[in-house]
């Protein structure tokens, strides 16, 4: 990867057009810059909000809408930042400029001189920068004060004063890495937060998992912002080195963490502008009034635990796969896992190695990747060694990766799953000999689009594919329980499986469950789905938003934000929703802006 720009003569052109049409607001003249079938994603730069507008069209509506109090202008080439691998045909570049309320980027791809693809995202709030680098601390309190105290004193005052002396301006619900990347940035921002879990400390909800649970996601992909993982982390990390990892952050960082603390009831204040949350506090009843809410407890609403007829009669033990303890007390024991995804054949293959007699239902069938493919095909370029090497650090891959339009995946995504099914041919035929029911999405995109628009429906296989390939693990595929007995369970055809242990790998219930819970049903309903880009796939009904909906954006309630996805999201989105928040804390204007989807 190079340092140049691509076709830099081309870009060149492009921006300087770009930034004279700008500054006469002249939609016809931008809106001539781009392709006919072009793509503007803007992360908060200009609509106040996430989102994609496609062709000439929406293009134009979205300027006619936002251009007046954006104010762009000082577009130029940014030579500093090294550029993805382009597809033949396309010449693109990074780009810099202004705007009415801060300093933003973009990355820019032309074909044949025209824009097909235009990212542009809002970076810094003028008058309101974070507190780094040349704006750190300066930590020491040079000269001479008789009411000195020290900066752990000064922390510490601060957080017995918050939600009691002081009000917090937002409060998070949910304290792991999701929370701690959002609480981080605001801290920065100087925007006064609490972050509460139901759990004790920050690294709980990955400590009290199963035992042999490790991300599936490589190293690269999962820094946290300001404190990346140092040069000698695994490249898939331990979940209880991980849960440590977590607590150093939240210490390092200064967030105001409240453990074994749940939300009780949370309602929205119209004459206020604020929240009265209720929360329970290891037992005591504690009020706070912030004026934002953020649900980051996740994509997951409450565990899905399947109630079957005779389930009372069942002898043995059943349990969620959410809280299974690991493979310890198993040994010897006959244990049926109820689905087939990622918790399930982790758990299965733990299981297994312990000496469990192990049985997978598989109800339906799953999209399965081998790890070192995932990370060679899915994350190579971008989040890898090679990648650092190039100079393309975490957030450089970040904007590149949102550079691409949730509209270009599948038809991106296609020719690669291709690849691996032919690379990885003898492994998918090993699987479909032992019976395993697989699938590649329902139009052969792969993994991102099924994490897209479902959060599911896959597993990485770091081992227990082979496991399920030799019958050590052994299937049951595309069957159904229909009953429980004493002794175990009764499938579809007939077949008993006797079974002591029952283990529900059935996942969650949606997010917006989450959100009724803490909330109000009414304001679940008003606020509506959250995830998936109403593409019309299996558990995506339609239509089309072109984003993910309602995250880390401004929902159909004032003041109730949702953030959450994987490290990588946590870290890359909690910018934007971070300068949202800020922005309307100090009142700056904030006019949102939504594309007509009709």
């Amino acid at each position: 990867m190079s340092r140049q720009v691509e076709g830099v003569g081309a870009v060149e052109r492009w921006v300087t057009e770009l930034d004279s049409a700008a500054a006469t607001e002249d939609v016809e003249a931008i809106v001539s810059l781009f392709a006919v079938d072009s793509f503007w994603r803007d992360l908060v730069a200009f609509t106040w909000n996430i989102t994609t507008v496609e062709g000439h069209a929406g293009i134009a509506h979205m300027l006619r809408h936002t251009l007046a109090h954006t104010r762009p202008h000082a577009f130029e080439v940014d030579h500093d930042r090294p550029l993805p691998a382009a597809r033949a045909g396309v010449e693109q570049g990074w780009i810099r400029f202004s705007t009415s309320a801060g300093s933003a980027v973009g990355l820019v791809r032309l074909v044949d001189g025209k824009a097909w693809t235009l990212l542009t995202a809002l970076r810094e709030l003028d008058g309101h920068e974070e507190s780094l680098r040349e704006r750190r601390p300066w930590g020491a309190d040079h000269g001479v004060h008789t009411e000195r105290k020290s900066w752990s004193e000064t922390i510490a005052q601060e957080r017995l004063e918050m939600g009691r002396v002081r009000q917090p301006d937002v409060l998070v619900v949910g304290g792991s890495q999701g929370g701690l990347a959002l609480a981080a940035r605001l801290r920065q921002l100087d925007v006064a937060t609490i972050v509460v879990d139901s759990t004790d400390r920050p690294g709980d909800t990955w400590r009290n998992r199963y035992k042999s649970l490790c991300l599936h996601d490589p190293v690269w992909f999962d820094h946290l912002p300001y404190l990346p993982f140092p040069e000698n982390w695994p490249v898939y990390t331990p979940k209880d080195k991980l849960a440590d990892w977590l607590d150093l952050y939240a210490s390092a960082m200064e967030i105001n963490f409240w453990g074994g603390t749940t939300c009780t009831a949370a309602s929205w204040d119209e004459e206020s502008g604020r929240w009265d949350v209720t929360l329970d506090r290891s037992g005591k009843t504690e009020i706070v009034r912030p004026a934002n809410l953020v649900l980051a407890t996740g994509l997951n609403g409450r565990p899905r635990h399947p109630v079957f007829e005779g389930a009372d009669d069942f002898a043995g033990e059943q349990h969620h796969s959410s809280e299974h303890p690991g493979p310890e007390s198993y040994r010897d024991k006959k244990v049926v896992i109820v689905g087939a995804n990622n918790s399930a054949h982790d758990i299965a293959a733990a299981l297994c190695e312990s000496g469990a007699d192990v049985t997978m239902i598989q109800r339906s069938s799953t999209l399965v990747i081998k790890a070192e493919t995932s990370r060679e095909r899915s994350f190579g370029t971008l989040y890898s060694e090679s990648a650092v090497s190039a100079g393309i650090t975490a957030d450089t891959a970040d904007l590149i990766q949102a550079a691409t339009p949730y509209r270009l995946v599948p038809e991106m995504q296609i020719p690669m799953w291709d690849e691996i099914r032919a690379a990885d041919q003898e492994f998918y035929d090993a699987l479909t000999k032992a019976g395993f029911a697989l699938d590649f999405g329902e139009d052969g995109s792969g993994l991102t689009m099924k994490f897209l628009t479902r959060g599911g429906g896959y597993y990485i296989d770091v081992g227990a594919s082979g496991l399920v390939a030799d019958g050590s693990i052994r299937l049951r595929s595309g069957r159904q329980i229909s009953r429980l007995d004493r002794d175990g369970l009764v499938l579809d055809d007939g077949e008993h499986l006797d079974a002591d242990v029952i283990v529900y790998a059935t996942g969650f219930s949606p997010a917006q469950d989450s959100l009724a819970h803490i909330v109000s049903p009414e304001i679940a309903a008003r606020v509506g789905r959250i995830w998936g880009l109403g593409s019309g796939r299996e558990g995506d009904p339609g239509p089309w938003v072109g984003e993910l909906r309602n995250m880390w954006r401004p929902t159909a309630q004032d003041g109730l934000w949702v953030h959450g996805g994987n490290l990588q999201m946590s870290r890359s989105y909690s910018t934007y929703l971070a300068l949202q928040l800020k922005a309307r804390l100090v009142g700056l204007p904030t006019p949102v802006y939504e594309p007509d989807h009709g």
